[in-house]
Order: structure tokens, then sequence, then C-alpha cells
């Protein structure tokens, strides 16, 4: 257990717009013992479940928003729209989208990314969990096009930020010439690495969102003891990365 509280890695583009409420949270903070210690608010990974709520509870009110609505990810590249709070994390889904005031969209990660996007004309907000799968599928495509979708935001207005994920450092996939398409050899750094930070800046400026406005945070969840990392530790708890327009 952790009493100094949630530590969550702030955006600077995204802390100057008054409107929003976001963080990228590290492990200190949360109420889960050892392999999950501390902030895990990951259900499906052998913690308790009181404590998991107890953590999600803690990043809810760090961040000042009503409610925390999360996803139950399958790397895919469905978004839902949420217009509520239901209670229960949204299954089948990789990427979540609001205009909801007081609404926290949350991704769990351990080595993904998740891809924060805010429009502040609309205003409305969104998320999508992209790990190398979600990267091939484009999830972030198909995110930035459910907002426009839902509520007429126009891609030019959004700011897109990459939280702490997976480093080129850290991103080797052997089975790469089976698993990843022919565009992101252009993205390979080294013998089977590949950087995805850049991939997911191109597929965000693909999708519309100027090269001005896209925030990386370049943290490998791998090289650094803040963050849970699957590839480092295999049992492990899971990053939040939440973003909501305040209520």
């Amino acid at each position: 257990m952790d009493n100094d509280g949630p530590q969550p890695f702030y955006f600077d583009a995204l802390s100057r717009a008054e409107r929003l409420s976001h963080g990228v949270f590290h492990r200190q903070g949360g109420s889960s013992p050892a392999p999950w210690d501390s902030l895990n608010v990951g259900l499906a990974v052998g913690d308790d479940a009181e404590l998991v709520a107890e953590n999600r509870r803690r990043i809810k009110q760090a961040l000042g928003l009503s409610a925390l609505v999360g996803a139950r990810q399958v790397h895919g590249d469905r978004v839902a729209v949420i217009t509520g709070d239901s209670g229960v994390d949204i299954d089948g889904v990789d990427a979540l989208v609001t205009d909801v005031p007081g609404i926290g969209l949350m991704i769990q990660q351990a080595d993904c990314q998740a891809v924060l996007i805010y429009d502040p004309l609309r205003p409305a907000v969104g998320i999508a969990h992209s790990g190398w799968r979600g990267s091939v599928a484009n999830i972030i495509q198909r995110t930035v096009a459910a907002m426009g979708e839902a509520y007429g935001s126009d891609p030019g207005a959004m700011y897109a930020a990459v939280s702490p994920s997976l480093g080129p450092c850290c991103g080797e996939f052997v089975n790469h010439r089976a698993e990843l398409p022919e565009a992101f050899r252009a993205f390979q750094v080294q013998s089977n690495h590949f950087d995805f930070w850049a991939i997911s800046r191109w597929q965000l400026a693909a999708a519309g969102i100027r090269p001005a406005r896209i925030c990386v945070a370049g943290v490998c969840t791998v090289c650094d003891p803040r963050f849970f990392s699957y590839r480092r530790d295999n049992v492990t708890g899971r990053n939040a990365s939440v973003i909501g327009l305040r209520p």
C-alpha cells in the first residue's frame, strides 16, 4: 500500500486547457499489494476487485471528475460513445469518446499506448488503447473519425498526446514480417525493433491532426520502473490514462 497518493504524468499542451482534466498515472499511490503495487486499475490481472475500485476512486478524486468509465479492451478497433456512467467497464472496445462533462475516460495499459485526444471547440474528448495490434488496425483513425461522427469535431482543431509506453529501445518484434504491415517498415530503427511512438504520430497526422498539436511523452514503460510493464515483469498491474471534461 502506498499512502503518498496518485502521481500523474501531465502533458503541458493539455494542461493549458481550462476545460480539460487528464493524467497518465504512475504505479505509485494506490492500495494494491505486490505484484500489482500499488495503483493498479486492471480487474483481470489477479488483484482484489475492492482494492482496484479504491485505486480508481483515488484517480477520479485526483482529477476532480465525478465518474470514471473504462473499457474491457480486446486489442481491436471498436469505439464506444459514452453518454453516462454505466458503473462497469464497456465490453469489447478499445477506444472511448464523450462530450459529457465530469466523465473521465480511462484506458488501462502496461506497455501499450494510450492516445488522448481533445477537441476544444466542441468540446469533446477521446482516448484510444493502441498496442501493436491497435496500431495495425489504426484505432487512432477510428477514434478521430468517431469524434467527427458523434460531435462534428474537426481533426484540425484537435490536440493529441501519446502516453508513456513501449519505446523504440524495447520495441522488439521478432515476428514483424508476419505481424506488421509493410508501411511500418519505415519505422524500423534496428533489427526487429520498431518506433511505435513515431507510428502513432504518423497515424494522428494522417487522420488530420496538425503535427504541431501532437505530443509524445517519450517515456518507455519497460525502462521506467515508475510504470507497470508486462514486457518487463509479466505478472503486473495496469497503469491508468484518463481524459475528461471538467464538471
